[in-house]
């Protein structure tokens, strides 16, 4: 209550100040026929008794007549509850505050939703009125969190580790590969502007420049157009240090995590457990793995080498061919056969992906179109193989490998939130399994260009110390020094070690990658002066924290976020501009038909 004039707030009366008298400035939650009213601010709530004597008439009439969500200031004493009233849900249920005086400071208009977090509301609406959505005690609740966390993050990195908390330039020039950049416009004709996608080139020119260690909370620009649960602006704990190997980064991280992480979500044990992204492919179907249960895909290949089973043949044949499969647990009790023809239906729209099912019978006998190519022995076998159990079912895909790990990946994916809806319960939302993925390739193919590389990171990640000499070979077969951090089977940061040899850098970029080199003209000059080995990462901080408070959307833990169309609801932005305001950045529009007419806007 520093620097304010309220006595206190709405969330910190106990029995203890029972006769004091206070005054509370806050929001009407609620008001009850003339007799009382529960006042809200940041803290918390308050009961406040509405007199009913003629002498404070007056301040039954104002608070009796004022809207809810009106502000008030609110003077009286602090009595007990009547016996039998109290109310234990609330941390002021002990007590209520006898209103003296009152005053409207603000008066609520009609308001277009409830203020309260069991209220449905639409999330256009919610980002129209953004303001009045974030009132609610979610909301409140995920941004001060957040506000907590970044604090220890700063205490950790800059008073306990000697990191130099650095601001990065905002308007900058386009880096080649990687996501799309916004663009703006600059007085020079037909030059302009990049908002960086990250601060990557600046915090690799500080460690030129000797800072040793830096760090930022840094805000990033990605103009990926409609994507959902992503934002064209977003926050990222930004981190590089020289004289680091990947070891050293994990640890850092891991330490600023065990640091900051908030006490109510229990601890986190460190050191976090490691997998090659090979390894994760092959056992989950992704490079982010969810650790939390278990369904992993198994690999039948030579078991089924010896059957006659065509389309298992043909696979098998076939380069990097492969027989893989989940189990999923009590399938038959808790998926309905429409289930089952969805999950096949998901994995042959999106990953062109046939799926045959193997069923267990109660009896232990398998139900398969699979069956009939199989001995009994071979079927008893494969249970053994799968370690399959009555009503268990299994998902069995034939094809190129990375293909059927892929689409294995995601049906197991899929079948887990199914098996949940359904009542089975597989992953604890209490539990946060954090994983570090190492060992990425440094290239791989352009999906629309196959016979064409991009960086698997980034242009500037160096190769692992025992491929060095297959760059100049077989890029293809390069593992880079590219550490991702998983969380839930969500990418919660990446980083790498940077390559700091110029030579190294230039070849990277023209031979493999075929990259105009000149738009990097000054990273290069300035590796050629004494540039440090040295690596970093970058935390998404918006996902973390939602991860943290199980939002159901990053929109939740950020104040004042985007539409997944990119749009600010509430602002109204992005907006038209006149002819003349564009006249001085040498910009015309050229209107599609659609939208002629709208130029006077």
């Amino acid at each position: 209550n520093s620097f304010v004039i309220r006595t206190n707030t709405c969330g910190e009366l106990r029995s203890a100040h029972v006769g004091q008298e206070v005054t509370l400035y806050g929001w009407i939650q609620y008001q009850r026929q003339g007799l009382f009213l529960v006042l809200r601010d940041f803290q918390g709530l308050t009961q406040i008794i509405i007199p009913q004597d003629e002498a404070h008439s007056h301040v039954k009439k104002l608070l009796s007549n004022a809207p809810v969500e009106s502000v008030v200031r609110v003077t009286g004493i602090v009595s007990p509850r009547p016996p039998g009233q109290e109310n234990p849900k609330m941390p002021t249920g002990d007590i209520e505050v006898k209103a003296e005086t009152a005053e409207v400071l603000n008066s609520c208009k009609k308001l277009p939703f409830e203020i309260k977090d069991f209220i449905k509301k639409s999330e256009a609406l919610r980002m129209q009125y953004r303001y009045l959505d974030l009132r609610s005690f979610q909301l409140q609740y995920n941004l001060r969190l957040r506000s907590q966390m970044v604090m220890r993050m700063r205490e950790y990195l800059c008073n306990l580790h000697g990191f130099v908390d650095v601001e990065t330039p905002t308007l900058f020039k386009r880096t080649p590969g990687g996501a799309k950049e916004f663009l703006v416009p600059s007085r020079e004709a037909g030059k302009f502007y990049s908002l960086p996608q990250s601060p990557q080139q600046f915090k690799q020119l500080l460690m030129v420049g000797g800072l040793d260690r830096y760090f930022q909370v840094a805000r990033c620009y990605r103009d990926e157009g409609s994507r959902p649960d992503r934002q064209p602006e977003f926050t990222q704990i930004d981190i590089e240090m020289s004289f680091v190997d990947q070891a050293g980064i994990q640890r850092l991280i891991e330490g600023l995590l065990q640091y900051s992480w908030p006490e109510e979500r229990g601890s986190i044990m460190t050191p976090f457990p490691s997998m090659t992204y090979r390894e994760a492919l092959a056992d989950y179907g992704t490079d982010k793995p969810d650790t939390r249960f278990g369904m992993k895909i198994v690999d039948i290949s030579d078991f089924l080498r010896r059957s006659d089973v065509q389309f298992v043949q043909n696979a098998l044949s076939c380069p990097h061919g492969a027989v893989k499969a989940i189990c999923i647990p009590q399938g038959v009790r808790y998926l309905k056969n429409k289930d089952l023809e969805s999950l096949k239906e998901s994995a042959k729209s999106q990953f062109n992906q046939e799926i045959m099912e193997v069923i267990c019978r109660p009896d232990g006998s398998l139900k398969s179109l699979l069956t009939k190519f199989l001995g009994e022995k071979q079927q008893s076998e494969l249970i053994q193989v799968l370690n399959m159990q009555v009503d268990d079912v299994v998902l069995l895909a034939a094809g190129e490998h990375k293909q059927v790990c892929s689409a294995l990946g995601s049906l197991r994916l899929e079948s887990a939130d199914l098996l949940e809806v359904a009542g089975l319960v597989l992953r604890d939302p209490t539990a946060f399994h954090f994983l570090w993925v190492v060992d990425f390739p440094l290239f791989l193919p352009k999906e629309e260009n196959p016979t064409e590389l991009e960086s698997a990171h980034h242009p500037f990640t160096a190769p692992h110390p025992s491929d060095t000499s297959l760059l100049y070979s077989d890029p293809t077969k390069v593992r880079s020094q590219h550490y991702d951090l998983v969380l839930n089977g969500n990418e919660v940061g990446g980083g790498s070690i940077r390559i700091h040899s110029a030579e190294q850098q230039r070849f990277v970029l023209e031979k493999v990658l075929k990259e105009d080199s000149e738009v990097l003209s000054h990273l290069l000059e300035a590796l050629e002066f004494g540039a440090p080995p040295h690596g970093g990462i970058a935390l998404g901080l918006d996902r973390l924290i939602s991860l943290i408070v199980d939002a159901q959307s990053i929109r939740d833990v950020i104040a004042f976020p985007k539409s997944f169309r990119g749009r600010d609801l509430m602002g109204n932005a992005p907006d038209y501009v006149t002819p003349e305001e564009l006249e001085p950045y040498h910009i015309q529009v050229s209107w599609p038909l659609a939208e002629r007419g709208k130029e006077k806007l």
